[in-house]
C-alpha cells in the first residue's frame, strides 16, 4: 500500500491524494488549485497521472477546493465511480455545472479584452458538458454505511461536521493478508456551529490524513464574530456604504444569513436590505431544505418550534438569481448587505461588487473564511493596493476586516482535541498533514507530537510513502 500527495500538500487548496491498495488506485477528492492564475491554470489542467488507471474517487465534501476538478479528470480519460455522500453529491450537481460557468464567462471576459490586444485566447479549464458528464459517475452513500470501491478496500463515511454532506473517510484495506485503517479527515469542522452535527472521530486508525488550515492559530468566540458583523453592518448604514461579505455559496452563505436572522430577530439588526446574490448560494440552500439527516438538534428544534418560519429567511433578505438583478446592485445607492461568491474572491459575482463598491471608503468588505496564498481575497486582505480584477487595477478604498469566527474550519485547538480523541483509541503510526500553509503545518505537527503522536510528516506535492 501506499499514498502519493498531488495537492493541498504544503498549500490549502487542490486537495488530491492517491491511494494504491493492491493493484487499483484510488484518488482521494480531486479538487481545483487556486492561487496564481497562470500556476493554477495549469496545475489543474495537467493531472500528474494517468486519470485512466484511477478506479474509483472518494470524495470528502462538495467545497471546489476538493471537488472541482473532477471534469478535468473525466477529460483525460477517468471512468470510475465517484462516490460520496449524497448531500455532497446534490451539491455538486450545481457547484461543478456552476464552476464550469464561472470559467466559460470569466475566459469570455478576459478573451474580449486579449483580442482588442492581439493576443491568444485562452480556452476554459473544462465546459458545462464535462461537468454534466461527471455527475453521471456520482454514487452516493449515507454516513456510517460501508461499500466498497474497489477489491479489498471497505469505505465508510463519518460526519466531518464542515458543510453540509462533509466527510471523514474511514478506509479499511487488506492487501497480503494483512489489514490497515487509513483515515482520511477530509476538512474538520467545529463543535457547536449552528445548522450542522458536530465533527465524528473514528477509532483504530493505523494512518490518519489529517487537514492543517488553522493550526497555528484559534478562533474568537461566536459572540466576538456576531458582534464583529452586528458593527460592520451598523457602519454601513450609518456612512451609507455597502457591507460586501465574499462568502462560499455553500456553509458560510448559510450560516451568516441565519447570523443575521438572530440579530433580526433580537432587534440588533438596523432596517437595511440584505442581498445574497449568488445563483449557486440560493441552489445550494434549496439543497440544505432537502437533507435534514445533517442537521443538529438546535436548527431541528428551531425548525419544530415554528412551521412556518425559515431560519435561513426575513424580512429585508432578497435571494439574487438573474444577472440583471445582479447588476442592479452595482448601481445602489442605499445602504446594503450584499453576500456574494466566491469566498477568496477567485471568481464569480463578487469580483463585480469590489470593482464598484470596494472602491468606495464609505463601504465595507468583511471577510468570513480563510483567505489562500496568492487568492484576490488574500491580498485585499492583506492590504494590497491597488489590485487587478478581471485584468485592470482597482484602489481598494473600503475598510477591510475579518471575522474568522464563522470560519467552518476546526482551529488549533479543536484540530488537537479532536486528533487526541483519535489517538485514545488505537495505536496511530503515521500522521500526515495536509490542507495548511508552512506555519500552520508545522505549529500542528509540533502539537501533535507534544500530544504523543509518534509519526508526523509534512509532504511535498508528488512524495510517495510506503504504509
Amino acid at each position: 500500500m501506499r499514498v502519493q500527495f498531488w495537492g493541498a500538500a504544503r498549500t490549502v487548496t487542490g486537495s488530491m491524494h492517491l491511494l494504491e491498495v493492491g493493484g487499483r488506485k484510488i484518488l482521494l477528492d480531486c479538487g481545483l488549485y487556486q492561487g496564481r492564475r497562470k500556476e493554477a491554470f495549469e496545475r489543474n489542467r495537467s493531472l500528474p497521472f494517468d486519470a485512466s488507471e484511477i478506479d474509483a474517487v472518494i470524495l470528502s465534501h462538495a467545497h471546489i477546493d476538493h471537488s472541482g476538478n473532477l471534469p478535468s479528470l473525466l477529460r483525460a480519460g477517468f471512468r470510475g465511480g465517484i462516490y460520496s455522500t449524497s448531500a455532497t453529491r446534490d451539491l455538486c450537481a450545481y457547484m461543478l455545472v456552476d464552476s464550469a460557468h464561472l470559467q466559460e464567462h470569466d475566459v469570455r471576459f478576459v478573451n474580449k479584452r486579449r483580442k482588442k490586444q492581439g493576443k491568444k485566447l485562452f480556452e476554459p479549464l473544462y465546459t458545462k458538458e464535462d461537468a454534466l458528464e461527471a455527475l453521471k459517475l456520482f454514487r452516493s452513500v449515507d454516513y456510517d454505511r460501508s461499500f466498497e470501491p474497489v477489491r479489498g478496500v471497505s469505505v465508510q463515511f463519518r460526519d466531518a461536521g464542515h458543510i453540509l454532506g462533509s466527510a471523514i473517510v474511514v478506509l479499511d484495506m487488506k492487501e497480503n493478508g494483512r489489514n490497515s485503517r487509513l483515515v482520511f479527515s477530509g476538512d474538520v469542522g467545529r463543535r457547536g456551529l449552528p445548522i450542522l452535527r458536530d465533527p465524528q472521530i473514528a477509532e483504530g486508525a493505523d494512518y490518519l490524513i489529517m487537514e492543517s488550515t488553522y493550526g497555528d492559530r484559534t478562533h474568537e468566540s461566536s459572540g466576538s464574530a456576531e458582534e464583529l458583523l452586528r458593527q460592520a453592518v451598523a457602519d454601513i448604514v450609518r456612512r451609507g456604504g455597502r457591507l460586501l461579505i465574499p462568502a462560499f455559496a455553500v456553509g458560510r452563505s448559510q450560516e451568516i444569513v441565519y447570523r443575521l436572522n438572530q440579530l433580526w430577530e433580537a432587534g440588533e439588526l438596523p432596517r437595511v436590505d440584505v442581498f445574497v446574490d449568488s445563483p449557486l448560494a440560493v441552489n445550494a440552500t434549496d439543497v440544505f431544505r432537502l437533507h435534514p439527516e445533517c442537521y443538529d438538534s438546535e436548527y431541528i428544534e428551531t425548525l419544530q418550534t415554528d412551521a412556518d418560519h425559515d431560519p435561513l429567511g426575513f424580512a429585508g433578505l432578497r435571494y439574487v438569481r438573474s444577472t440583471e438583478g445582479s447588476r442592479k446592485l452595482n448601481d445602489l445607492k442605499e445602504p446594503a448587505v450584499i453576500i456574494s461568491a466566491s469566498g477568496m474572491c477567485e471568481g464569480g459575482r463578487i469580483l463585480h461588487h469590489l470593482r464598484h463598491h470596494a472602491v468606495d471608503p464609505k463601504s465595507v468588505v468583511l471577510f468570513v473564511s480563510f483567505q489562500a496564498e496568492h487568492t484576490l481575497g488574500r491580498k485585499i486582505l492583506e492590504g494590497l493596493n491597488p489590485v487587478r480584477i478581471y485584468g485592470e487595477e482597482y484602489e481598494i478604498r473600503a475598510a477591510v476586516r475579518k471575522a474568522e469566527g464563522y470560519s467552518a474550519h476546526a482551529d488549533r485547538t479543536e484540530l488537537l482535541s479532536w486528533a487526541a480523541r483519535m489517538q485514545e483509541r488505537g495505536d496511530m503510526k503515521h500522521v500526515f498533514l495536509v490542507h495548511g500553509e508552512e506555519e500552520g503545518l508545522e505549529a500542528l505537527a509540533s502539537g501533535l507530537r507534544e500530544q504523543g503522536a509518534a509519526d508526523v510528516r509534512i509532504p511535498e506535492r508528488g512524495q510517495r510513502f510506503e504504509l
